[in-house]
Formats: structure tokens, sequence, C-alpha cells
């Protein structure tokens, strides 16, 4: 598996995060805001993979980037970036030692709680 990281989520988070479109919510309410596969079919339903790829920091070449398996470490729930998201992104990262993943999450955490 190679998972690198999806700068164009990356720019595109940094970006919900200076417009004020991020939750500073706690880490363990990720579970309750991550987007569900029915959301996730919704989202897909509207909207081509490439939105889709957008909320996603990580991306894996052994899949094909129109499959659900290309995209990896979820950030937000398709409206808004969630704070919890990003440190259980991080985490994860950090786990499967995805370094440049972990640290463009760490990027992340910071300017939310700069904001």
């Amino acid at each position: 598996m190679t998972v690198k990281l999806n700068k164009k989520a990356f720019d595109h988070a940094k970006k919900l995060i200076r417009d004020g479109k991020a939750a500073k919510d706690e880490r363990d309410d990720w579970s309750e805001h991550a987007p569900s596969t029915k959301e996730e079919n919704a989202f897909l339903e509207k909207h081509d993979f490439a939105e889709y790829g957008k909320w996603y920091l990580g991306v894996d070449d052994e899949h094909p980037d129109d499959q659900k398996g290309h995209y990896n470490f979820p950030i937000g729930d398709f409206r808004i970036v969630h704070r919890c998201g990003v440190i259980s992104a991080e985490s994860r990262a950090g786990q499967y030692d995805h370094d440049d993943i972990r640290d463009a999450l760490g990027k992340l955490l910071d300017l939310i709680d700069k904001e």
C-alpha cells in the first residue's frame, strides 16, 4: 500500500479553516461526526471523486482514484473540517508511519487551534 499526502485536500482544508469552516470539537467526537457510508454515498451521488477526495488527507495509489479505497484519513463531514477528525487522522497516520500526512495534519490542527 502506497499512501501519500493528498495536497489538494490539504490546501482545501487550510482554506476551509481560514474561512471559519472548522469545528473545534474534542477528539472523542469523531465517532459521532465522521461521515457514515450512507453519507459518503449520498455525497458521491451529487459530486465526483475529485470533490470527494478533498476531504481525505491520504491517497492510496494501489486503488484507482474513482474508488473509495483510494482515499484515506478523512478530516470532515463534507461541509466543515472537524478538529476531532484531524486529531484521529493524525494519530492513525503516525501509527502507520505516514510522516508527511501526520505532519500536514499537525499543521491543520495548529491552524484550527489558532483560529
